[in-house]
């Protein structure tokens, strides 16, 4: 593993937005960021098109910002946690651009704002059009450079959470260029990001496997609402993987979805994502092709206002100011995750999560537009806060090569086939035997495999199955054909030991022992 990594400091897990960001606020107290490649590789955030929402404009305000994130989020967004980060998000927006980050601006130097679909304003604040991720990663990526107190580990992927006797964190298991070892800390924090990957159609980096899910649920931590999985439902559909976005903001611009006779397939392009996303799932599903038609409304100035678009379509053969762009619905972002509470704190002591695979209860069952972003930036700052309050009365006890267990390098297996029954099973569309499907065969292989030695991919998988068949509704993302209506609202939480007893195949004693 080369030299050995620094001990006894906060660990974060994840080199996207969020976990970059946190290591930035908590300067300059020393803490490890681990990346599972170099810097900027494998993070969705670098992907994000449509930017960051916040009340910046004088008509608007941040409690019209909750608003429409409550409406989005049918019936799951918790009030509170709503006013809360859409309260902090202006001055987040201003962290952003005090650490360099390039916000598209108005001749008077004012932020350009941009109105995407379930905003009731002009609201998002983006940057090089539609390259706000790229742009804001990279002055993330620029702060933490700039910060002695950081140190950054590349090709380092966690492999396990360690806890105590008494359910503390004590360390993580981590592989660093492949060679695994034990990093003693009793602080780590989970910001992997979300599952995409789980799909076969996804605007994810394909790694994307819920990693941070695992890592949680081994170590006996509280999920939640894990089948709440928005499909974005313009992605770029030319049989790429992962697939190019399609940014919302090309609908808030006025481009149109039609299908193949150019005519349209909603009376509001701008209705909320699960809305659009079964719209466009629902003609795809009877053969025919859809295609978002930019063509009378920005015509010739597609790509000065759409540059990453413009560039993956002509990539493509398409050429946007000419041809409609063929798009479908895929995997794009985890509402739910790892319940946190307002600090980021989940309900192991010693770890915390932020950015997408936190539940903080911002997106309950369908995020509205920008709002991923925001969370990253608001609550990095509020986890780093309460990080670096802790007293550490307890200090964790060493660890090193001769503790690792044998599981220390379990590679994921049967990657196409895991994708291809998520996305037939677990999609935008979603029935009772199709769920109990999934559940039976991925609870079988986690059976025949061993709990230790089922890799991470299926085991998340699996939960996020079972989540979905125990909730008997539909709302926002989660559409069941055998139960239409909603139900009251409520949150669906488990744990990875609930999860797998509740199997009747796994039920056994010696299993329930070994999922605890």
């Amino acid at each position: 593993m080369g030299a050995a990594p620094p001990q006894d400091r906060p660990v974060i897990v994840g080199g996207g937005l969020a976990g970059l960001l946190t290591a930035v606020h908590l300067a300059p107290l020393p803490c490890v960021v681990l990346t599972t490649g170099r810097l900027a590789e494998h993070t969705s955030s670098a992907l994000a098109q449509g930017g960051i929402a916040a009340a910046l404009d004088p008509g608007d305000s941040p409690l019209l910002h909750a608003l429409d994130t409550l409406h989005a989020g049918a019936g799951l967004s918790d009030p509170g946690t709503a006013e809360r980060i859409t309260a902090a998000a202006p001055a987040a927006v201003e962290h952003l651009a005090a650490l360099g980050a390039r916000f598209d601006r108005t001749p008077d130097g004012g932020l350009a704002l941009g109105l995407e679909a379930a905003h009731s304003r002009h609201r998002v604040a983006h940057a090089g059009g539609d390259a706000t991720g790229h742009e804001v990663l990279r002055a993330a990526i620029a702060a933490v450079r700039a910060t002695p107190s950081i140190t950054v580990l590349e090709n380092a992927r966690a492999l396990r959470v360690l806890t105590a006797d008494d359910g503390r964190v004590a360390g993580v298991v981590a592989a660093i260029d492949g060679a695994p070892g034990v990093i003693r800390t009793d602080r780590v924090v989970l910001a992997t990001g979300g599952a995409g990957g789980l799909f076969r159609h996804t605007t994810n980096p394909t790694g994307s496997r819920g990693q941070g899910l695992a890592l949680a649920g081994r170590a006996g931590a509280e999920l939640r609402d894990l089948e709440m999985v928005q499909f974005h439902p313009t992605a770029l559909d030319v049989g790429l993987d992962p697939m190019p976005l399609v940014t919302e903001a090309l609908r808030g611009a006025g481009a149109r979805l039609v299908d193949a006779a150019g005519d349209g397939l909603l009376e509001d392009d701008l209705a909320p994502r699960d809305v659009v996303a079964r719209a466009v799932f629902a003609t795809l599903q009877r053969g025919e092709r859809v295609f978002l038609d930019a063509r009378e409304t920005l015509g010739a100035g597609f790509a000065a206002h759409f540059p990453t678009v413009a560039a993956a379509c002509r990539a493509a053969g398409i050429d946007p100011i000419r041809d409609p762009v063929p798009v479908r619905p895929a995997a794009h972002y985890l509402m739910g995750g790892v319940s946190v509470d307002g600090r980021g704190r989940t309900s192991v002591p010693g770890l915390w999560a932020v950015g997408e695979v936190a539940s903080t209860g911002l997106h309950g069952a369908n995020r509205l537009a920008s709002n991923s972003l925001l969370e990253a930036a608001v609550c990095a700052r509020w986890v780093a806060e309460d990080l670096a309050g802790q007293d550490r009365r307890r200090r964790c006890r060493p660890g090193g090569a001769s503790s690792l267990p044998r599981w220390a390098a379990i590679p994921t297996r049967g990657a196409g086939q895991l994708r291809a029954l998520m996305s037939e099973t677990v999609g935008v569309v979603r029935d009772g035997p199709s769920l109990t499907r999934a559940v039976d065969q991925l609870g079988a292989t986690v059976e025949r495999t061993g709990l230790d030695a089922t890799d991470d991919a299926t085991l998340v998988a699996l939960l996020l199955a079972t989540s979905a068949l125990r909730r008997e509704e539909s709302r926002g993302a989660h559409l069941r054909t055998d139960f239409p209506a909603a139900a009251e609202p409520r949150h669906l939480t488990l744990t990875l030991a609930a999860g797998l007893a509740g199997l009747d195949d796994l039920a056994t004693p010696a299993f329930r022992r070994s999922a605890s």
